[in-house]
């Protein structure tokens, strides 16, 4: 963990072994009603978990999102936004983060 990461843990947060998180990322697993406005106004809410795979780097100042799995070996650049799923091995950036390329899979050979 790196300065002033944030984790909004309402729903379960894991992270796996060897995972480095840039300062100020954001991981919040709250959401809020959009389309029941009243609802919003009384201040409901639910939660949803966020995983974080082994051996993934997030880069300074990601925000993840709830209910979002984030796979092992995968790296997010600085900045993203990542709103839904993303798969191992890749490089994902953006707002919403897409994914930009694979990484090399590990053979265990080393």
């Amino acid at each position: 963990m790196n300065a002033n990461a944030f984790f909004m843990d309402d729903a379960l947060i894991t992270v796996g072994e060897h995972a480095r998180i840039g300062p100020g990322a954001q991981l919040m697993t709250a959401l809020h009603p959009v389309d029941e406005h009243q609802r919003r106004r009384e201040g409901w809410e639910r939660a949803a978990p966020i995983t974080i795979g082994g051996n993934v780097w997030l880069g300074a100042a990601v925000t993840v999102g709830p209910g979002v799995t984030i796979g092992r070996n995968s790296v997010v650049g600085a900045g993203s936004v990542v709103l839904s799923d993303i798969p191992d091995h890749v490089v994902a950036v953006g707002s919403p983060a897409k994914v930009i390329r694979t990484t090399a899979v590990e053979d265990g050979s080393r």
